[in-house]
């Protein structure tokens, strides 16, 4: 008997996002024996309770600006309400089908699953909840991470990011605390769908490590639209009244802030607590992620781990080519190796931003001379829609070699602009071969070719 026939699998993996499926997919692809172990739902974050559900409730906001808009351009819109439950629903039938299209995934690649929590019991074995013990060749973790909730008195009346895609109702006023990513998208998908919203920062910063002009634009802009700030204000304690309304006590201030929901966005963590690790030795950082090298292996050389479970970096399409990588290395006899530079991101806010490379600041302490090209437009959609908000791009060159180390942008369809933009980047294109392109007319994009 060889040394893997005496192991249930070649692969086990534990947690059925992004990473571990194609982890498992493609491990399986190449021959080997796979199983995967999911608590809650095939799909992970990202597809379950994260990135697609929100974004879709982000289209599903919008059109309230369209609506109020559409008279502008000469359409006549009778008296608009809107329903929480259809657009909620809506969103729910649709993380069903994708649950149920990763779930076939893994069936067509004959993934062996187990709907169940797996907790590692040693280098080559786990432990299910059921009770049943499995050995593996190698494991591998991609548990994702968790919501964080702060410890403070009342916050079991605060929901988090897992929640808000179930609420009953539209809540009227809406207090978000944090303003990273996860918070200024759902600031503004509440702010556009009617609801009164007050986003509460324990420091004065929003988006903390997104470019500074494009922070500022966006502060602009969101206040303009209703949103309500208070910074540096951390939380004191959550009260909530028999009407079921929520008292926000803030640290040094006379009076709460009232509440229909509460929202804690403070950001997120690895998800390792409780996973056995220590019963393979695996070493842990600071904030509990797992520590790996550039192959995806922990400290013990059986297991291995991807996605935001690691200490790198937390974006879906990261776990999924990691999963990918270390699938082919392992069992395809690939060495493919993860670049992590130039990896382009977006925050959904209204308006968006993206960005790709370093921000004024990091290029500046790092490359010394740069050169800063930027555009502020105001764009055509805004023209009918009587919004004076203005969009802003900026572009970040070293000075000694002309190529462009970095875009940022703020506006309409950003995102979308930005990912064929980051390819420019990525390739290490100059300005020159920006300034050389013909402009496509009238657009938005064209502002990348005619920056000064």
């Amino acid at each position: 008997m060889t040394d893997d026939a005496a192991y249930d699998y070649d692969l086990f993996v534990i947690g059925a996002g992004s990473g571990g499926v194609r982890a498992s997919r493609v491990a399986a692809s190449h021959g080997a024996r796979v199983a995967v172990a999911e608590e809650f739902r095939v799909g992970g974050t990202c597809v379950i309770r994260g990135c697609v559900p929100k974004k879709l409730l982000v289209y599903g906001s919008h059109f309230a600006e369209e609506l109020q808009d559409a008279a502008n351009y000469g359409w006549t819109v009778e008296k608009t309400t809107f329903d929480w439950p259809t657009l909620r629903d809506a969103v729910l039938r649709d993380v069903d089908r994708l649950n149920a299209a990763y779930t076939s995934t893994l069936e067509t690649h004959k993934v062996e699953r187990f709907l169940e929590r797996a907790v590692i019991t040693g280098p080559h074995s786990v432990r299910l909840a059921s009770g049943r013990e499995i050995t593996a060749k190698h494991i591998l973790v991609a548990t994702g991470a968790w919501p964080i909730m702060p410890e403070f008195e009342g916050s079991e009346h605060c929901i988090t990011s897992n929640e808000v895609f179930h609420l009953e109702k539209l809540p009227r006023r809406v207090v978000i605390a944090g303003a990273g990513y996860i918070a200024m998208e759902f600031a503004g998908i509440f702010n556009a769908l009617g609801s009164h919203v007050t986003v509460i920062n324990r420091s004065e910063t929003l988006l903390r490590g997104y470019d500074e002009s494009l922070r500022d634009r966006l502060l602009q802009i969101t206040m303009a639209r209703g949103i309500q700030y208070r910074f540096n204000c951390p939380f004191e304690k959550v009260v909530k009244r028999d009407d079921g309304v929520l008292e926000v006590w803030l640290k040094g201030q006379p009076d709460p802030v009232l509440a229909d929901q509460v929202l804690v966005a403070a950001g997120r963590k690895p998800n390792t607590a409780g996973l056995g690790l220590e019963n393979a030795g695996i070493v842990l950082g600071e904030r509990g992620e797992i520590v790996v090298d550039e192959r995806a292996q922990t400290s013990c050389p059986s297991i291995y781990a991807v996605g935001d479970v690691t200490d790198r970096v937390q974006l879906t399409p990261v776990a999924i080519r990691e999963g990918q990588a270390f699938a082919d290395r392992v069992f395809g006899n690939k060495d493919v190796r993860i670049d992590y530079s130039c990896i382009p991101s977006a925050v959904f806010s209204q308006p968006p931003l993206a960005g790709v490379g370093p921000t004024e600041g990091q290029a500046r302490n790092k490359y010394g001379s740069i050169k800063v090209y930027s555009s502020d437009f105001r764009p055509m959609k805004n023209i009918f829609g009587h919004r004076p908000e203005r969009g802003l791009y900026k572009m970040i060159v070293d000075a000694a070699t002309d190529r462009v180390l970095a875009i940022h942008m703020i506006g309409p369809e950003a995102p979308e602009i930005l990912q064929a933009a980051a390819i420019a980047v990525k390739a290490g294109l100059t300005k020159a071969d920006f300034d050389a392109t013909v402009a496509l007319h009238p657009s938005m994009a064209e502002e990348l070719v005619l920056m000064k």
